[in-house]
């Protein structure tokens, strides 16, 4: 009779039992961390859905105990929020335009190009980011309320109450982009210029159809910023825009705090509605994300 011997299971060795501790306490602290970084949001999403008393409740309920939908269409009815909605898509899109178009041409020629004083032009442009936004705030205030009424242009009080003040300098470059930009056009090989120089590009043409289509990756992640900052834009649009038509969704969100009490709910329905353009830009471009900004702080 022929005996089959049976496979001993192989024992664990102490270096696979540590690995698989080390794992599982790796698993556990991601989840643990995106619980944390998620509650937030969720407990927005919770609040938007919550009736009135529950909002502040103290010790606060985990989940609602009925679900209010008018949240999410009152404001809508009290306030022109479809109004602030189409003034921020317009000044967004507009806006993000502006910057990555303005931002790739100098960026292009601080990477590309040679001529002289090209790298201290540089640092003087990154010196700017040094520079707080609230120096130059009155200033920029008074040239925009003053400045085209003094030339002409306009009449009394400028371009206040206009989308000028908001676009027009997005038009001329954002020192952050451009450097972006710059450290990833380096990154290309000159010999793609030289080999387009031999195929009888000029200089436009070697940006346009060399250099734009393969800087991708660094044009969705100036995408994401620019819409970031643009869609969530509250100190400009509060300086500049008087007018409730004119005003967007911030500056909407802020009349839900009024002097003698706050609509929590309808403020968190906003701020969630808000935040569906922002998530949809994000996933769009997230496969360049990552890729932009690793490899545009590679070469410098």
């Amino acid at each position: 009779m022929s005996t089959v011997a049976l496979a001993r299971p192989r024992p664990l060795s102490r270096e696979r039992v540590v690995r698989g501790l080390w794992r599982t306490v790796l698993y556990v602290g991601i989840v643990a961390g995106t619980i944390l970084f998620t509650f937030p949001f969720l407990w927005m999403i919770k609040s938007s859905v919550s009736p009135p008393a529950e909002v502040l409740l103290n010790p606060p309920r985990l989940l609602p105990s009925a679900i209010v939908w008018e949240n999410y269409y009152l404001p809508f009815e009290r306030q022109p929020f479809a109004t602030f909605y189409v003034n921020t898509a317009f000044v967004t899109i507009t806006g993000m335009m502006g910057v990555i178009l303005s931002s790739s041409v100098v960026a292009f020629a601080l990477a590309r190009m040679r001529w002289p004083g090209r790298d201290k032009f540089f640092f003087v442009m990154i010196s700017t980011l040094m520079l707080p936004a609230h120096v130059t705030l009155i200033p920029t205030y008074v040239g925009f309320a003053k400045g085209p009424e003094l030339v002409g242009l306009t009449g009394q009080g400028g371009w206040l109450n206009t989308f000028i003040p908001l676009l027009a300098p997005e038009w001329t470059g954002s020192p952050f982009i451009i450097f972006l930009m710059r450290q990833y056009m380096m990154t290309i090989p000159l010999e793609m210029d030289d080999a387009a120089r031999i195929d009888g590009c000029g200089w436009f043409q070697l940006f346009w159809r060399i250099i734009m289509p393969l800087s991708a990756p660094v044009m969705g992640v100036a995408a994401i910023y620019s819409f970031q900052y643009h869609w969530n834009a509250f100190e400009r649009p509060l300086i500049y825009l008087n007018r409730i038509d004119l005003f967007t969704v911030p500056l909407g969100m802020a009349m839900l705090n009024g002097r003698y009490g706050t609509d929590f709910g309808g403020l968190m329905a906003m701020s969630t509605i808000s935040l569906i353009p922002v998530m949809i830009v994000f996933f769009l471009a997230q496969r360049y994300f990552i890729q932009g900004v690793v490899v545009s702080g590679v070469k410098g």
